[in-house]
């Protein structure tokens, strides 16, 4: 697959600073950074480690990949579309955490289960007016979860897009925020809240509204409107896959190429946070409400109990069939320029030489306490 990446090199110059971003739910990477872990890891060398979410006006790779030196634990459908497009990114792990995917409902509507959905209007939210025309489709965030969700929910039930009513609500305008992804919002929250359409569901439009994370459990109860089927309670993990499950964490064919070392501390680094996580929960819960832009209730709710030991990426088998299974949907459902074959785009070695080396690395106990 030729290389499209207009930003990249066109030699190989010395790694001043390496770049990540990730969306507003727990993660490794969110964790290590905020412990202050990456910027000790590379300190020695003289390497800055910055996040897109502090940089907006780079926010545009979060979308397009197009920087070299960028590790992305993002939602699957701006990696996979920019995948589709052309970059010449690697998966190098996937990971799965619950995030609360829900189907809000007004108190009174009697939805209490998917079969429930049956002759139902529920919501369909509009395709994104992205600045970047080539990414409408893959950007369009919420309608390719609402439908990933809805569809989760109905098969549940053995129940089809055919069986509802899918009304077609349209997008919020972009506030200021400069055109940047609702995953690239303020730490404030600001922006999240137009992923959701849940005015449709208060004003009498429609009867169901997928959502989800911390932040939306904060607006269902401000807008006095609750959570009617909890698709985190499905038991089969094929009807709960969406855009941040499984969620993957990509970097450019370039990253490994070149600074493969760099790249393996890096991604060391933020396993044994997620080791610390294991028996740091309270800890980790704080630093949670930051990154989700949830309050502290919201995050128990949307996360559950035991997060915080779930944090860990791995390559296994389930979590690429269900990733599989994720791009399948997005192709048929128009978000992807063209298909391709995920083995082609997987590498798993510089997660297994991450993991080797976390194994060997010890942090001081001044750090883990």
């Amino acid at each position: 697959m030729a290389d499209t990446n207009t930003d990249a090199p066109s030699a190989v110059q010395p790694l001043s600073e390496i770049w990540f971003t990730r969306c507003p739910v727990p993660t490794a990477t969110g964790l290590a950074y905020q412990l202050g872990w990456l910027d000790d890891a590379f300190a020695a060398d003289g390497i800055a480690v910055r996040t897109l979410q502090d940089n907006p006006e780079l926010g545009r790779h979060h979308y397009d990949h197009r920087l070299p030196t960028l590790i992305r634990e993002g939602g699957n459908m701006l990696a996979i579309a920019a995948r589709a497009q052309g970059e010449d990114t690697r998966l190098v792990g996937l990971t799965w955490i619950e995030e609360a995917q829900v189907i809000l409902v007004r108190p009174d509507s009697g939805i209490r289960s998917p079969a429930d959905l049956k002759g139902k209007r529920v919501a369909l939210p509009g395709w994104t007016d992205h600045a970047i025309p080539s990414h409408l489709r893959g950007c369009s965030i919420s309608r390719g979860m609402s439908l990933a969700g809805l569809r989760g929910a109905l098969a549940s039930a053995s129940l089809t897009f055919d069986d509802v009513d899918m009304v077609e609500v349209a997008q919020a305008p972009r506030g200021s925020g400069g055109g940047r992804s609702d995953s690239l919002a303020g730490r404030d929250g600001s922006g999240l809240g137009r992923l959701w359409p849940i005015d449709a569901l208060t004003d009498g439009r429609v009867d169901a509204v997928y959502v989800k994370g911390a932040s939306a459990l904060d607006a269902a109860k401000a807008h006095g409107v609750v959570v009617g089927i909890n698709l985190d309670e499905l038991a089969d993990r094929r009807f709960r896959v969406n855009n941040g499950t499984p969620r993957p964490i990509t970097v450019h064919k370039d990253f490994i190429e070149h600074h493969f070392d760099h790249l393996v501390r890096f991604l060391a680094t933020t396993l044994k946070a997620a080791d610390w996580a294991r028996t740091h929960a309270e800890h980790l819960r704080s630093i949670a409400q930051d990154e989700t832009l949830g309050s502290a209730d919201a995050v128990i709710e949307a996360y559950g109990e035991d997060f915080h030991v779930h944090l860990h990426p791995d390559l296994s088998p389930e979590r690429l069939t269900l990733f599989e299974l994720q791009k399948k949907f997005l192709l048929v459902h128009g978000f992807l320029d063209r298909d391709f074959k995920l083995d082609e785009w997987v590498d798993a070695r510089p997660l297994a030489a991450a993991q080797a080396l976390a194994k060997q690395e010890v942090f001081p106990e001044s750090v883990l306490n």
